[in-house]
């Protein structure tokens, strides 16, 4: 069905309500291990149909983040979700105290069952009231962030449509592209500030309703964090800094003699590799998309069947435009097993890496659609973003499709790109960990934290006091650090693992697409340990992933240089 032909309906409260009653009442006075598996079952048919209304709404409020109907209807989503959770607690623990459960984790795998259990951790009906309100300062910060019109080249643009100005390789329009883009943000810091400090002192006091220290606890519990601790991600952190954060300082101070510019380098100097401009997709977003059904099919039957079914019904919406969120994501309609992407084109090879991406995402999605219950038919974030991160990396087998002559620019870029992510990516969860710690933080000490983690994490990064970037604020655009806490170092692990893939990619590309498709198929039947180790590579949580693909980046980086 084509995405404009789905019918949103407002969830009915009060019958999904009963419906869990029931679902409760059904597993507590099961006979048989198959009653109670019938009637979890017919439970999550209907929370799939709340999630499928849910998903939709979010679609087409993302999309037009100034359409009032859909406005309304996200606001009915903020408030309900809370409830919506409740009643799928009330199930979940009914299922896990079940006398049958033994049975039923023969049936529907012990990994569900362990996610179950982490779940009934992270919730109370005492903390809806919290919950609510922080899904409305989340909404709060996206349509802020959504409602820049910045102007710009005698236009008037979204944060999206001022990234090719933010890669020029002209400087002067570099540099004033980034010092708009920070202009907005800087005129807008005390909403910025107060909105974060709202969300932190209540996420503080949700955890400490529920008998926590502090949210760290209750962040990871939300994460499903299933087969790790906040121990583990320090290791992790640990590694990153002793084998990333090397290679990443050599290549940009290669970069800053490329383009003839001082080291340590602003933030505007990170963002072009060569001095006569990053590769550039060829052609226009259709051009783009015709590239990726070809890049598809010529991957595997599987992956063709996937794109055909994704463009024939119209699931993706990839121009930027006003009133448009920012960002890109990969969601999924249940009801009408369909996973759907959103994206933001704006010209550059972002454009590229979400066909590869989001699709990534939406392929495993896809191929997992009809795996029943829900629950197990994706895992925990990290282990999604494997899909995604992965799926970018084979997409330089039809990089002369996408960038011409340029190909060899993209891809000697993305690589670059995913060593130096690693550092970022891993400072944006440390910084996390240090503002929940310590809750009571005013603004300027979350800022003065981000000036020392720099340092470490980023230490070719100048920070000069320049409005907004240069001042310690540059994680303010990072949305996850908002609405998603806790979120970004499931990228770092991810980007570990499929750079994993990508080492094995260099000798042998069918073997490398052989593993990939046994951890998709597994969906979340297993957790993120289980899924690597089925794929046969190595847990990024000791010291020989990093080291392994520091070392060949880096050698192939040193072999292929332009």
């Amino acid at each position: 069905m084509k995405f404009c032909e789905m019918e949103y309906v407002r969830p009915d409260m009060e019958a999904l309500r009963a419906k869990a009653e029931e679902a409760v009442e059904r597993i507590k006075n099961a006979a048989n291990a198959e009653e109670a598996a019938e009637a979890y079952l017919d439970w999550d048919k209907a929370a799939g149909s709340f999630n499928t209304m849910n998903s939709l709404c979010y679609i087409r409020h993302t999309i037009n983040t100034e359409d009032e109907f859909y406005d309304g209807e996200n606001e009915f989503f903020d408030n309900n979700n809370p409830t919506y959770t409740e009643y799928s607690r009330n199930v979940a623990a009914a299922a896990a105290m079940s006398r049958f459960r033994p049975q039923l984790e023969e049936k529907f795998g012990k990994v569900m069952f362990t996610n179950i259990d982490v779940f009934l951790k992270s919730f109370s009906p005492e903390i809806i009231p919290d919950m609510q309100e922080d899904n409305r300062l989340s909404t709060e910060y996206e349509k802020l962030i959504a409602s820049a019109q910045i102007e710009f080249d005698g236009k008037k643009l979204t944060l999206s449509q001022l990234t090719p100005y933010k890669q020029s390789p002209d400087d002067s329009v570099r540099h004033s592209a980034w010092a708009a883009s920070g202009g907005f943000y800087k005129e807008h810091y005390e909403e910025l500030d107060r909105i974060y400090d709202d969300m932190v002192r209540l996420r503080h006091g949700m955890a400490k309703k529920l008998g926590y220290d502090n949210f760290i606890t209750l962040g990871y519990l939300n994460m499903c964090r299933n087969c790790y601790t906040a121990a583990d991600v320090e290791k992790f952190r640990s590694a990153v800094v002793k084998y990333i954060v090397p290679i990443a300082e050599r290549l940009y101070k290669e970069q800053s003699e490329h383009l003839g510019v001082s080291f340590p380098l602003k933030y505007a100097d990170t963002a072009i590799a060569y001095r006569d401009g990053n590769a550039v997709p060829k052609g226009t977003p259709d051009d783009i998309l015709e590239a990726g059904r070809r890049f598809y099919h010529k991957l595997s039957p599987q992956t063709a069947e996937f794109f055909d079914f994704m463009m024939e019904n119209e699931l993706m919406d990839v121009l930027s435009r006003k009133g448009k969120a920012a960002g890109g994501y990969c969601t999924e309609l249940p009801d009408f097993e369909s996973p759907f992407i959103f994206a933001n084109f704006n010209g550059t090879q972002g454009d590229v890496e979400v066909i590869t991406h989001e699709a990534g995402h939406a392929f495993a999605a896809y191929m997992n659609r009809k795996t029943r219950p829900g629950d197990n038919q994706l895992p925990t974030l990290e282990s999604c973003e494997i899909h995604s991160m992965t799926m970018e990396f084979f997409g330089w087998e039809s990089a002369e499709d996408f960038f011409g002559e340029d190909a060899q620019k993209f891809c000697r870029k993305h690589l670059e790109d995913a060593v130096k992510f690693i550092p970022y990516g891993t400072m944006v969860d440390h910084f996390q960990h240090i503002v929940y710690e310590h809750p009571e933080y005013s603004p300027e000490e979350r800022i003065a934290e981000w000036k020392r983690l720099t340092g470490i994490y980023m230490p070719w990064i100048d920070l000069d006091g320049s409005p907004f970037y240069g001042e310690g604020r540059a994680w303010q655009q990072q949305t996850h650090i908002y609405e998603r806490p806790f979120y970004y170092i499931d990228y770092c692990l991810a980007q570990t693992v499929a750079l994993e893939f990508w080492v094995i990619m260099q000798r042998d590309r069918n073997e490398a697409f052989e593993r990939y498709m046994k951890l998709v198929s597994l969906g979340g039947k297993e957790t993120f340990d289980g899924l690597v180790a089925a794929a046969g590579l190595d847990t990024p949580f000791g010291e020989d992933s990093l080291r392994v693909v520091a070392e060949a980046a880096e050698k192939w980086l040193m072999e292929h240089k332009i």
